[in-house]
């Protein structure tokens, strides 16, 4: 490969191992990689919110925020001043314990899977043999946080907006694991690598026919719907709950469930992204020499948050352009529709991988 970061890490393992021993090599690793995670999610966030402030206003035919920074690129600074100086209230009646612990197990959740991300060629911090299912499985672990949140803030508009949340999340966990599964069944391989590996010589979105189409098309509607983005975000829906799961609270234990929601986001594009569309492989079509080489001088940093890029916005492009669902027509479209639709194409993605009838 033409940039391969394995070359950059093997000479920072090599210095280290020179320096220092080995159970402090493994430490001294272990914490480099959790401030690069730590300073990525923080990024991330500033990021996220202004562009989500960017892109509402477009379909709005407004500016959005100008006023703080150039075209208003410090808010998100001021309103991370703002949280942090904010004085972080809480319910007499609450159960303190939980209360307080909510906000770090969702945010925790959105870490870990983060973790086991190919950024790039070599730039994977965990490269599981069961990397797919290992994201799906920890990213799953936020509900609890939520229910956590909703029950002990002893509020019953946190209450039921938890309780949506719950019913949602595990609804739609079916359809983007089977949408995803359906992808599995062509590479062969839970690994990420692998998968991103499989798609040398063109995006599974391309050479797996009308079933990777539609799994891609299941994957984003289900996945809009985990991540509680709206038109599904009946568990913080202001006209009837308020805020929802966290309505009592405020400071920065809320801008963690804000924080969650974006790397959430940024977590599920990312794994769109890997599955059908690459990863950070570049845009290759078969046996041209001359176009793939041209496609590798741009750095597949670049082609990965590109691709993620796309994917939010698109997810973004969905909160300004369907009303938001009641709750029986949300957990409709997933046991209806999206559930009997992914069983019937991962069976034709079978039988079309049996057949080899794939490129």
């Amino acid at each position: 490969m033409l940039y391969d970061f394995n070359i950059l890490t093997d000479n920072i393992h090599q210095y280290l191992t020179g320096v220092l021993p080995p159970v402090w090599v493994m430490l001294v690793e272990m914490a480099l990689v959790a401030v690069a995670f730590l300073t990525f999610f923080t990024l991330l966030g500033l990021s996220l919110v202004y562009i989500e402030r960017k892109v509402s206003a477009f379909f709005q035919l407004r500016l959005g925020p100008m006023r703080v920074g150039f075209w208003g690129t410090a808010q998100t600074i001021a309103d991370v001043i703002k949280l942090l100086f904010k004085e972080s209230t809480m319910n007499k009646y609450a159960d303190k314990f939980l209360f307080n612990l909510a906000p770090f197990i969702i945010l925790t959740a959105a870490v870990m899977a983060v973790g086991a991300i190919p950024f790039a060629n070599g730039l994977h911090a965990l490269d599981f043999d069961i990397g797919i299912l290992y994201v799906t499985a920890v990213s799953s672990i936020g509900v609890i946080g939520i229910l956590l949140a909703g029950w002990s803030s002893n509020n019953k508009y946190s209450l039921i907006g938890a309780m949506r949340s719950g019913a949602q999340i595990v609804s739609y966990e079916l359809s983007v694991g089977l949408s995803l599964l359906t992808i599995i069944v062509l590479t062969g391989s839970l690994q990420l690598s692998t998968i991103v590996e499989s798609q040398a010589n063109g995006w599974w979105i391309f050479k797996g026919h009308i079933p990777a189409v539609i799994a891609f098309i299941v994957f984003l509607i289900a996945s809009t719907a985990e991540t509680n983005r709206a038109p599904f975000d009946l568990a913080e829906a202001e006209s009837e709950l308020t805020a929802g799961f966290h309505t009592e609270y405020s400071g920065m234990k809320f801008s963690f469930f804000f924080l969650a929601e974006f790397a959430n986001m940024f977590v599920v594009a990312a794994i769109g992204a890997t599955v059908f569309f690459g990863g950070w492989m570049p845009f290759h079509i078969g046996n041209w020499a001359g176009f793939n080489a041209v496609m590798d001088y741009i750095p597949p940093v670049i082609w990965f948050f590109g691709k993620v890029s796309v994917i939010i916005f698109i997810m973004m492009w969905f909160r300004w352009t369907f009303p938001r669902l009641r709750i029986d027509q949300l957990l409709t479209l997933e046991w209806k529709y999206l559930l009997p639709i992914n069983l019937v194409n991962i069976l034709l993605m079978a039988f079309i991988a049996l057949m080899g009838w794939h490129f």
